[in-house]
Formats: structure tokens, C-alpha cells, sequence
């Protein structure tokens, strides 16, 4: 490489030429420091360039036989080439590439306008050359674990040599190093995935969510540490089998991700069974816990399983390392989850009451209404003290339509000084309104509302 063309190919004067064996030799060093695909197909595009004397380099990506560019060198300055850089080619519509696949050979072509005494090729590439207003192009497979992984294109301009057999070798090898180096990031990637992310649910794991909480520590800012703990996962896999445990988990995993999409710079984790975490850096407290706790609430996990959740933050106290700062977290879940069991508990001893409640509600009425005497307004009157007087309340009351206004017709009961939890029933059944007191948790409030309707329904039909 001349001077010449090293200013042209923007690489300093004096620079070691790139040609021969030497320039394979760093373009082999240059792409094994590569560490992921990006920087691979950028590096491979600039070294091809400089190694073939290239006016340009493309690294193009084959897929169900359509070729899609990945990265080119130089970069696109103009309507043509940025065109070029974004488009994608149906081996279909390109014989040249239906080769390059079926036989993983390379081939040259130039085009006819710019060089009238070479032969063109394949007449669709030698026409693409000159629409772009180049001489010569030649391409490479790059070939990844026996397959076509796909191409590295070439191109050189007006004044510049047409490609031959030397250049069609020296691109093969450029193929062969960027072909090796794919394949070194992809195991590495595939390493990375196996070592940190858990399988189940895709998040990562106790490892990666260790180093968030190092790497958080150590930057500016309030670090965040949510332990997560799901609520049911025993109860699922006994009721209905291990299977909708592991949707179950996966469900919760979605949910994390929902926050985290929402708070830049964090990180979710599966630390093991039903336990997760989120580690944020650079959020407040209450911006994180308001975020977790909006999101469980807008997406509930499936089979009546929730989240049981802790946080801690530096900003509560001097953290030195993270476990202190997960054992934080972990306190303050379990305390969630105790308080959570005792919620469902009363909850459910509620329940039980209500059931209670509307049994006796039941027999009392039933048993008043088949002792009085026929009429809807005996039998409402009936209803409504035995009602009142299962319940805990003190009077009742038996209104009729009265050209449309509720007029008292019967009144029951005797007044209580003390009101205290004292609330009014009130159920319809045109013509009628029947209102009475209870004293019943309001959690019983639509049970009981329910049992009255369907009581005065069969009290006025047996009354008929």
C-alpha cells in the first residue's frame, strides 16, 4: 500500500501496508480482541478494505437464503450507498448468491461499461457494479460451523485494478478469519447464557444480580435491593401439577420485567425456587416501590398466587457490602409476607363468619315465613323481623309504592340507644322495599344482600 493510498483509505502515512501475509497475520490479532458480532463484522469490513485495496466492504448476514447487510466500510455518505447498506437480496433474484450458497464459492464480476475487455460475470452482479458506479466486485462466503453464515462483498471504483484469482484468495482468508471469529463470540455468548441466565425463566441469575449489586455500589447514586417471594407456588404444583408451577414462575418473571423496563439501569434475577430480585441503581426508594407495587397490582399472577415483596436502600443506612443489603431486602419481604398471611387469614375467618351469618339468616326467615299467615304484607312483615332479629339489628320497615314514592307500610322492632356497627339492608321487589338493621361485618354486606333478595322472592310467590 502507497502513501497514497493509505490517506485515501483514511490510515496514516507510513502505516505498515495491510497487504500479504503480514496484513492477514493483524487482521487474524485485530478480530480475536473482537468481543461481540457488531464489533466483528466492523472490524472484518475495515481490515477486508485496507487487505483488498477496496473502494468498499460489506459484512452481509445470509438468512433463508436472503443476504441483509450487517456493516460496511466506509460508512454510507450518499443516497446510493446508504441504500445499498440497508438493503437485503433474495438468492432468488441473485444467481451469483444461489452459488455462493449451494457451493460455497466465491465469484468476481465487472462491470461491462468500465471494463469493456473483461468478462462481466454474472450479468445481474456486473449491472448492480456499474448502477453503483463501480469497476469490479467480488465476494467470499464466510462459512460458520459447516454452514453459510454468509459474505463478505467487495467493490473497487474507476481507476483502480479489476479483482483477480490473488485478490479472490486473500478475501477467502479475510472470510476465514471473520468466519472464525463469529463463531468464537457466538460460543461465548452461548457461555454467557448458560452461565448467568436462569433456564427457566430467561431472567438472570444469583450470580448476575451479585454483580449488579457490586457494580451499583461502587457507581453514584441510591442503590435499590427488591427481594421477591411468590405467595402459592406449593399450593399450584400440589393442585395442578408442576407444570403450572413453572408457568407460574415464568408469569412472575414477566411481571419483573414489566418494572424493569420501567427503571432504567436495573437488573431482575431469579435467585432460585420462588425467589427473585431487582437491583436498581440510580433510583429513589419510593420511585422503585411505587413502580413494583403499581405493576403487581396492574398485572396479578394467575391461579390467586401474588408477590410478597421487600426493598432496602443505601439511603436507609451505610451499606459496605451487598449481601447486607439483600439481607435487608430479604427482612423486610419476609415481614411483607407474614403480614400478608395474616391479612388472608382474617380474610378468611371473615368468610367463614359470613357463611355462618347468612345460615342462620336463612333458617330464621324461612322458618318465620312458613309460620305466618298468607298475604304478600304478612309475609313480608315476617321476613323482616326474623331477618332483623338473626342478624343483630333493632328494627325493620315494609314500604309499598305509593304513586310512586315509598310509603312505610309496617314498622317493627324496637329502637337502639347504641348505633355503633349498626348498618341498614335494603332490598327491593316491586312493589315492595323491605329495609333492615344488622350489625354483620361489612365484607357480609353483599352475601346477605343476595340471601334477602332471593328470601323475599320465594316469601311473595308462596303469597300468591
Amino acid at each position: 500500500m502507497t502513501s497514497t493510498q493509505a490517506r485515501a483509505l483514511g490510515a496514516p502515512t507510513g502505516a505498515p501496508s495491510l497487504g500479504g501475509v503480514r496484513g492477514l497475520a493483524l487482521a487474524a490479532h485485530r478480530l480475536d480482541r473482537c468481543r461481540n458480532l457488531a464489533e466483528v463484522t466492523d472490524s472484518g469490513a475495515q481490515l477486508a478494505r485496507q487487505i483488498l485495496d477496496a473502494r468498499s466492504v460489506a459484512i452481509c448476514r445470509i438468512e433463508q437464503e436472503t443476504c441483509r447487510v450487517l456493516a460496511t466500510e466506509p460508512a454510507p455518505n450518499g443516497t446510493r450507498e446508504s441504500l445499498l447498506a440497508t438493503s437485503s437480496f433474495r438468492a432468488a433474484d441473485r444467481p451469483a448468491l444461489r452459488t455462493l450458497l449451494r457451493d460455497r464459492t466465491s465469484w468476481v464480476a465487472h462491470a461491462p461499461g468500465l471494463a469493456p475487455d473483461a468478462d462481466p460475470g454474472d450479468a445481474v452482479e456486473s449491472a448492480a457494479l456499474e448502477t453503483m458506479g463501480n469497476v469490479s466486485g467480488l465476494a467470499a462466503p464466510v462459512v460458520v460451523n459447516g454452514s453459510v453464515w454468509g459474505q463478505l462483498y467487495a467493490a473497487r471504483g474507476a481507476g483502480q485494478e479489476l479483482f483477480g484469482i490473488d485478490d479472490v484468495a486473500a478475501a477467502e482468508v479475510v472470510a476465514a478469519l471473520v468466519a472464525g471469529a463469529v463463531a468464537r463470540v457466538d460460543l461465548e455468548d452461548q457461555v454467557r447464557h448458560l452461565v448467568a441466565d436462569d433456564p427457566l425463566t430467561g431472567l438472570g441469575n444469583r450470580r448476575v444480580a451479585d454483580h449488579a449489586a457490586e457494580q451499583a455500589l461502587e457507581a453514584d447514586g441510591e442503590t435499590c435491593v427488591v427481594m421477591c417471594d411468590v405467595d402459592g407456588l406449593k399450593r399450584v404444583n400440589d393442585e395442578f401439577g408442576h407444570h403450572a408451577g413453572d408457568d407460574l414462575l415464568r408469569a412472575c418473571a414477566d411481571v419483573l420485567r414489566q418494572v424493569h423496563d420501567q427503571l432504567p439501569g436495573s437488573t431482575a434475577a431469579r435467585l432460585g425456587g420462588d425467589e427473585f430480585c431487582l437491583v436498581t441503581v440510580g433510583q429513589s426508594r419510593a420511585t422503585v416501590s411505587q413502580t413494583v407495587a403499581r405493576t403487581l397490582a396492574a398485572y396479578p399472577l394467575p391461579h390467586g398466587s401474588a408477590i410478597s415483596w421487600g426493598i432496602a436502600s443505601t439511603a436507609d443506612a451505610r451499606v459496605e457490602a451487598p449481601r447486607a443489603l439483600f439481607r435487608r431486602a430479604d427482612a423486610a419481604q419476609y415481614q411483607a409476607k407474614r403480614n400478608r398471611a395474616r391479612v388472608n387469614q382474617a380474610r378468611e375467618r371473615r368468610n367463614a363468619e359470613s357463611a355462618v351469618t347468612v345460615d342462620r339468616l336463612i333458617t330464621a326467615v324461612v322458618a318465620a315465613v312458613l309460620a305466618a299467615q298468607t298475604g304478600e304484607v304478612t309475609r313480608l312483615c315476617a321476613l323482616a323481623a326474623a331477618a332483623t332479629a338473626a342478624l343483630g339489628g333493632s328494627t325493620w320497615t315494609v314500604l309499598g309504592d305509593a304513586d310512586g314514592v315509598p310509603v312505610a307500610v309496617a314498622r317493627g322492632g324496637t329502637p337502639s340507644d347504641d348505633t355503633t356497627g349498626v348498618r341498614t339492608l335494603s332490598v327491593e321487589h316491586a312493589p315492595w322495599v323491605v329495609r333492615v338493621e344488622t350489625t354483620a361485618p361489612d365484607d357480609a354486606t353483599e352475601a346477605l344482600t343476595d340471601a334477602l333478595q332471593a328470601l323475599i322472592d320465594v316469601a311473595i310467590q308462596g303469597a300468591r
